[in-house]
């Protein structure tokens, strides 16, 4: 079956080597943004997870909003935002299952159909997820020695706070809707790939 295999007799028994590079193969397949499934033409992810997690980190941006802002405790957006900030990045470097939101709202809708939507623009809306999270954690950083930043740090949490109560509440996900919008603007490319949107909100057209 194409395996790179040798066979090593020895006091006789026989024994089947099969080489790292074939294991290595394995491995690298792991590294995909949504996956193929029967019957489904494009990469796709479980909304139902993707939402979970969305939700889950709506929770950890209320908690870094009430502290920054309520209670002055501007160190937890700078924890938050850096934990957000490695949650966007395995997502996006190596596979969004091993994103701790991600894992941890799987195993909370396990025992639910999945509902399958196209991963390509979540990765758009995963990309722009790291970059909002990114520049909060620098700018939350500056607000701990100058009070100047706390308006745009204000800002850009309420614009976290907004997006993934969009997704979490209604399955509106900015992300994809812009990434959607990008490409009716011919701003980047259209992929050859076709996926769709909860409830098919931003099927590409042919």
């Amino acid at each position: 079956m194409g395996k790179d295999t040798r066979i090593i007799e020895k006091d006789g028994f026989v024994f089947s080597i099969i080489f790292a590079a074939q294991t290595k193969t394995k491995l690298s397949m792991k590294r995909s943004f949504g996956e193929y499934k029967e019957g489904i033409a494009y990469k796709v992810l479980d909304e139902r997870t993707m939402r979970g997690s969305a939700g889950i980190m709506l929770l950890l941006a209320v908690v870094a909003f009430i502290n920054g802002f309520i209670l002055q405790n501007y160190i937890a957006i700078s924890y938050i935002s850096s934990f957000l900030i490695l949650n966007f990045s395995i997502g996006l470097f190596i596979n969004p299952k091993y994103a701790p939101t991600v894992w941890f709202a799987k195993s909370m809708v396990k025992d639910q159909t999945p509902l399958y939507i196209g991963a390509i623009q979540k990765q758009f809306a995963w990309g722009m997820g790291l970059v909002l999270s990114l520049a909060i954690f620098i700018l939350s950083l500056l607000l701990l020695s100058n009070p100047a930043y706390f308006n745009i740090v204000c800002m850009l949490c309420v614009a976290c706070m907004s997006v993934l109560y969009l997704e979490t509440a209604f399955g509106i996900c900015a992300g994809c809707s812009l990434y959607h919008q990008f490409m009716e603007w011919k701003w980047i490319k259209t992929p050859k790939e076709k996926p769709n949107c909860m409830g098919d909100s931003c099927r590409i057209k042919k």
